[in-house]
């Protein structure tokens, strides 16, 4: 499976935007974006030029892309289905990054990460409804339950990930059982629940030169 390897720390300063990328480090006096707010590089000090249009609309996609730790094929398709459905093509962009498989398991707390979280996808510790799906980019529905296989509900990184999930809190869409490590998708989001500055119609612009 193709992924992004590049440093997490220096695409949030690259950002200006701490993206919570790292985990437990990101909360921490550790986390590198706290320590060093600027820009990654030699240049990183020095005051930024006005960018264009353009090179604000992508520096959009590109935020929002290594959010949700997406390769550009993976967000371009993302697009193109927001884009037929009915509604608002940014919104609905969005509601589909969250419906994520991967991002609900960050959401509910079972993963400290994003990354953290496809790994546990990927090495099938997830069930959908009972049934295994290793498919980081599945997207939940509602009604769906999300629970982790008898063996891994006790691991150890499972664990503590699940006791410090009230430091982040859990989107009202979703609804945890931390005695039984298991979640139930209540409904699906809605934009409101994001919280992150994200400008949805400067991706939709940029796609749609």
């Amino acid at each position: 499976m193709a992924r992004n390897i590049g440093a997490a720390c220096r695409t949030c300063r690259r950002e200006n935007l701490k993206l919570f990328l790292k985990g437990d480090r990101c909360y921490s006096d550790k986390c590198s974006f706290e320590r060093r707010a600027f820009g990654p590089g030699q240049h990183g000090q020095s005051k930024f030029k006005k960018l264009s249009d353009y090179a604000v609309q992508l520096r959009e996609k590109q935020k929002v892309k290594s959010m949700y730790g997406m390769l550009e094929g993976q967000f371009r398709l993302a697009f193109e289905r927001a884009e037929r459905q009915k509604g608002v093509t940014g919104e609905n962009l969005l509601i589909l990054l969250e419906r994520r498989l991967d991002n609900a398991i960050f959401r509910i707390g079972m993963a400290s990460s994003r990354n953290q979280a496809r790994q546990l996808v990927r090495h099938k510790h997830v069930l959908i409804n009972g049934k295994s799906v290793n498919i980081p980019s599945f997207l939940v529905s509602e009604g769906d339950v999300i629970s982790l296989k008898e063996k891994s509900k006790t691991n150890a990184q499972v664990v503590e990930n699940i006791e410090a999930v009230a430091r982040r809190g859990i989107p009202s869409w979703l609804e945890l059982d931390k005695e039984n490590v298991k979640a139930t998708v209540k409904t699906l989001p809605n934009r409101d629940e994001l919280t992150m500055p994200i400008q949805e119609h400067l991706i939709v612009e940029l796609y749609s030169k």
